[in-house]
């Protein structure tokens, strides 16, 4: 998300607020470069494998890490596999949800190369599924074949409305049709008020939890691009942009260390603004999972971000709130809470929850460039 408010706020994952600095309201320095994947050339690619790349790498992921590393097999196959320096440690000590993040590539792409009449064939962990980490073996191999039986998928037109919303929702929720829509996706969504207000229990505390760990923390801190200069260079990470960013940054106000200090004015400000946030809940959904298999956790970023892209076709917002699934001892709590609050046991795993309803609209993340993904 590139952040522009007077309460700047970075979400997915240990989230900060910055102080407004009034008056500075002049300076309009926005990132450019790192949105340009965002804005695609209307004739595509002549290699139907690069065009579907194009739009995969718009996909939502942990951190916007964006881990896929694409190798590029003869005129129709690819091998898929992670960019081992892209993982969470702190946060998602097993990489499930790094493979969730390669779930939801897999099916852009797969939408995309429809869209061409081409069926993006699939084997999975063709090398075995690596565990208990990710390794050098590929997540996926793909092969691209032209059939006129493949059907479009309708979801393709919101491929470029599709963002994450990391903004406080507004108390209207969504429609009963809305929700019935989202579910037509295979996923569970509720917008009863007593059990979202257990469930905000469960989020706000797991947020406070996450923010107020050491190094969790600092593993979010050290992924902020602070100001337009940062995110068009790195072109990942976490986004703080706007003409308040760029103003406090410039003042030495705005700093990963200032962030990163759990007595600053900046931390606890970020701390409330991040318990407001996942405190506006109008209506929540999940997708859960009979086990926890990797081709599980791929399936589960497929459903995922289909359900995403129904959101932005239905005109509502949305927002994965990840903290409380997450593997790490401090989480361990939230974790059996929140699968017994939804009725699953930890053996049929949740494996997203996210928030979903109405709030102002927001500009897309940053985006690395196709060809940076493309290894020999």
């Amino acid at each position: 998300m590139v952040t522009n408010r007077r309460n700047f706020i970075l979400g997915a994952g240990g989230s900060l607020a910055l102080v407004s600095a009034a008056g500075f309201w002049h300076v309009t320095r926005m990132p450019k470069k790192a949105i340009e994947p965002w804005q695609l050339d209307p004739d595509p690619p002549a290699d139907a494998r690069m065009d579907a790349f194009r739009h995969a790498i718009l996909a939502p992921n942990p951190h916007n890490r964006q881990p896929w590393l694409i190798q590029l097999e003869g005129n129709d196959s690819a091998i898929i596999s992670c960019d081992l320096d892209k993982r969470l440690p702190e946060t998602d000590p097993f990489d499930r949800q790094i493979v969730i993040g390669f779930g939801t590539f897999l099916e852009l792409a797969r939408i995309a190369a429809a869209e061409r009449e081409i069926r993006m064939d699939m084997t999975l962990f063709p090398e075995g599924e690596p565990q208990p980490r990710l390794d050098t073996r590929p997540v996926a191999r793909l092969t691209f074949v032209a059939d006129k039986t493949v059907r479009r998928d309708p979801l393709y037109k919101a491929i470029l409305a599709r963002r994450t919303n990391r903004e406080i929702y507004s108390q209207s929720a969504p429609t009963a049709r809305q929700l019935a829509a989202l579910q037509a996706g295979d996923v569970n969504t509720t917008s009863d008020p007593a059990l979202l207000g257990r469930l905000r229990a469960i989020t706000v505390a797991a947020i406070s939890d996450e923010m107020n760990t050491r190094r969790t923390m600092m593993e979010t801190v050290r992924l902020l691009r602070i100001g337009r200069d940062e995110v068009d260079a790195a072109g990942d990470g976490l986004a703080l942009t706007g003409p308040m960013i760029e103003a406090t940054r410039s003042l030495g106000l705005t700093s990963r260390e200032t962030l990163a200090d759990p007595t600053s004015a900046a931390f606890k400000i970020g701390l409330d603004g991040q318990r407001k946030i996942y405190d506006s809940v109008p209506a929540a959904f999940w997708i859960s999972t009979p086990g926890n298999t990797r081709a599980e956790q791929l399936e589960a970023g497929r459903r995922y971000v289909r359900a995403t892209l129904r959101a932005a076709a239905l005109g509502l917002a949305i927002h994965p709130m990840s903290q409380s699934l997450q593997e790490y001892p401090e989480m361990a709590n939230h974790l059996a809470e929140v699968h017994t609050l939804l009725g699953a046991s930890l053996d049929h795993r949740i494996q997203m929850l996210a928030r979903i309803g109405h709030a102002p609209s927001v500009t897309p993340a940053p985006r690395l460039p196709l060809q940076s993904h493309i290894v020999a």
